[in-house]
């Protein structure tokens, strides 16, 4: 059975950090992309950063040099450290993982960023 498992969401003040963590189990984590997305209320899901296999990485203008996204084969886990964190970037955080044609979401984490 595949699993994501989102996990680190919480209650922050503007200006403060998060660490996003992603459990996943059922796959061969090391052959797929993995990605953070995020929907605020009343907005489309929006891709936030992303990791190849190879270690390439992507990330939303809004969020270069304030967000980092990294990923641990062995331990199966993608991380998205958030630092700098504003207001707008509440929203509920959401791990996918691609391969191929699999294709897989976990349930979301809340992040909630008081000003």
């Amino acid at each position: 059975q595949v699993q994501l498992v989102e996990s680190g969401g919480g209650l922050v003040q503007a200006g403060g950090s998060l660490r996003l963590s992603c459990a996943a189990s059922g796959i061969t984590f090391s052959l797929f992309t993995m990605a953070w997305y995020r929907q605020a209320p009343g907005k489309q899901r929006e891709l936030v950063a992303r990791i190849f296999p190879s270690g390439s990485i992507y990330y939303l203008d809004s969020v270069k040099g304030r967000f980092t996204i990294s990923r641990d084969n062995a331990e199966k886990t993608v991380y998205l450290q958030m630092n700098s964190l504003k207001p707008e970037d509440t929203a509920v955080y959401y791990c996918r993982g691609v391969a191929g044609q699999l294709d897989y979401w976990g349930q979301g984490t809340q992040v909630t960023v008081s000003s």
